[in-house]
This record gives structure tokens, sequence and C-alpha cells, in this order.
């Protein structure tokens, strides 16, 4: 039997324990909170919730980002900091972009000029400035996200290393551009629930590119084809958005994924709707039977091509899979195919809104991100 003094002694230790557990310094820690530095001013969001960003009297900015991590933009070394702040330059030139959905953002900035380093290969890029620069010699291939070409990054001095969250998977290449000096930026704009969200993060970079002003006025242009569309009737036309793998397996979208709100703010609606959000995932994996069942009198097939290449005829789609040949858009000549560069060009989600109402309401008009195939 324990002696109560015994006792009292252990129970005091479990409490102290939890004590540190629950309100460690790392825990309550504010990363904006930087000795000298005053109360920053909080800019506030429209529709993103993945990020905030906070400017300082000095000219310095912090950005926080919703997996705890924050980064400081500025060209001193306050001393104190916050253990997850990461420090950025202003302005960082001879960037190595490992982040595919980052790119267009920059190229919307009209500051292509600050990437350097690739990590996707010249023909793996579909926002055509950014071949063109890779055709130029302007940027190079240094490495995969998850195999950089640490020598080539460190000896040409690259200043900033923008990562998409695959870069999660394999934490080591992170650990060791820190270790090299290479601050890491980690982009969280394809979490946004909405798709706006996805387009604010525009803000994000003109902050880091130094240009916060134009950043404003890039998303206030997407946002207008948004507040175009913001009180149009639904079309009543049903539409199925999905591609095909290699191994005949389909993926379509799910009830919360942007590109359901799309279907549906276009004036359409998503004949997957009823797929909930169960995980994090926004697609979903569906046998062909179970595809076919709820698909086949669905009023428009888009097919996205952003994975599994374009078709250019209703043979090529049928040649994927035959059951295609006896669904209501087929017969219809209702099919339409996106553009390679809808994924990776997040800055024209407006537009792609437009072409997407323009295909629901079949005004006739020309589309740009949106094809119909015959």
């Amino acid at each position: 039997m324990i002696k109560k003094p015994v006792l009292f002694l252990l129970l005091a230790v479990v409490i102290a324990n939890l004590c540190c557990c629950s309100d460690s310094p790392a825990a309550a820690e504010d990363p904006t909170v930087i000795a000298g530095y005053g109360t920053p001013r909080k800019v506030d969001n429209v529709y993103a919730e993945c990020f905030t960003i906070y400017e300082y009297d000095n000219g310095d900015a912090m950005i926080t980002t919703n997996d705890g991590k924050a980064y400081l933009i500025t060209d001193s070394k306050p001393s104190g900091l916050a253990a997850n702040v990461t420090v950025i330059p202003h302005s960082p030139d001879l960037i190595y972009m490992a982040g595919s959905a980052v790119m267009c953002f920059y190229d919307a900035l009209d500051r292509l000029s600050d990437i350097r380093f690739s990590a996707i290969a010249e023909n793996d890029w579909y926002i055509e400035n950014a071949r063109e620069a890779m055709r130029n010699g302007d940027i190079i291939y240094a490495g995969k996200y998850r195999d950089p070409d640490y020598e080539m990054l460190v000896s040409q001095g690259c200043r900033l290393s923008i990562q998409s969250t695959m870069s999660e998977h394999v934490p080591k290449v992170s650990e060791k551009l820190n270790e090299l000096g290479i601050p890491v930026f980690v982009d969280r704009s394809s979490y946004e629930p909405h798709p706006l969200g996805r387009c604010e993060w525009v803000k994000v970079y003109a902050r880091i590119a130094g240009c916060p002003e134009l950043g404003d006025k890039l998303f206030d242009e997407q946002k207008k084809h948004f507040d175009e569309l913001e009180e149009v009737q639904s079309s009543g036309k049903s539409a199925v958005f999905f591609y095909i793998t290699s191994s005949g397996r389909i993926v379509t979208r799910k009830a919360g994924d942007y590109i359901t709100k799309m279907i549906e703010m276009a004036g359409g609606r998503n004949v997957f709707d009823f797929i909930g959000d169960d995980n994090a995932m926004s697609s979903v994996t569906i046998e062909p039977e179970k595809f076919c069942m709820h698909a086949k009198d669905a009023d428009m097939i888009i097919y996205n091509c952003n994975v599994s290449g374009e078709i250019h005829s209703v043979a090529e789609l049928v040649a994927k899979n035959e059951m295609f040949r006896d669904f209501r858009a087929v017969k219809n000549g209702n099919v339409w195919c996106t553009g390679r560069s809808v994924y990776q060009d997040i800055m024209k989600t407006g537009d792609i809104l437009t072409d997407m109402h323009k295909v629901f309401a079949d005004t006739g008009e020309k589309t740009t991100y949106l094809y119909k195939i015959s």
C-alpha cells in the first residue's frame, strides 16, 4: 500500500507533467509577436481560409498558414522569433519552384524573372510563358521536388524554395534545404474550399514578390467574373467531370470539391454531388459499373485531361471504355474537354467559371478553357 506522502508526491509529478504538456511555450507562442515590431495589422481575406497576412509598420510582413507554419518577410535578423517562423527575404529572386500551382501566380504578377529553378520539366508546364522561359534557359531544371539538385541550388545562390504539400511526404528535403540556408515555403492553395480562395493566394505571392497592390488587383479581376454570375439561374443540366486512369478506373469529383462548386455556380449540377466529404480528398475513384449507373444520363460530359491527356474525338473516349457509346451526352454530341492548363492556371479561375456558364447556358460563345469534341 502506497503511503500518503509518497502518493501526494506522485500526484504532484503527474499534475506538473500535464501542465507542461498543455501549456508549453511553443504551443502558446504567437509568431506575430516580435520584439520591437509593434502590433501588426491583419489583412482581411475575402474567401481564403488557409493563410493570413499581417503587416508591420516597418514594411515587413508575416504570413501564417493553417498547418501551423509562419513566414516572416524581412531583410533584417530579428531575435526571439517563434520556433515555427521561417524568414524569407523581401522580393527574393533565384527561386526554386517546386509547386506547380504557384507558377501561374508569378506569371500573372509578371515576376517569372524571380524564378530561376524548376522541379518540373519544360514539357510538363502548360503555362506558356513558363515553358518559354525554360526553353530560353531563363528557368532551368533543378531536379524533382523529392530529389533536388542541391549542388546547383547552392552554387547558383537559390534564395527560396516554394514547395507543394507533396514535400511533406519527403521531410528530409526541406530539412536539407534549410540546412543549406535555403528557406522553404509550402503552398496550401489546393486546400481552399472555395474556388476563389485558391485564387486569393495571389496575395501571398504578391506580398513575397513585393507588389501587394498588384495582387489585390489581379484577385479582384477574377472575383468580378464570380460576381457577374452570382444570381445566375440553374440551367437544369447535369454534368459529370472525370478522367480515366491507365488501369481503366474512373476518377471524379465529390460534393465539396471546388470543381463541383464551380459547376453549380455556372448553372449546372454535378451528378456525383451526393458523394460527401468523408475525408480530405476532393476526388474519388469509382468502378466503371457504378459510374455508368449514375452518369449515363448526364446532359454533359466534361473530361479532365490534366492527368490522362487530352482527347479530341468521341471515338477516343469510347476507345477507353465502350460503355460511353450509350451515354446520353455522347449521343447528343455534348462532350467537352478541359485544356491542359486548367489545373496549373489558378489565376484564370474566374475565366474558367465564365466558360462553364457559356457551356451550360448554351450561349454559343467561344470558350478558352473548355473545348467541344466531335
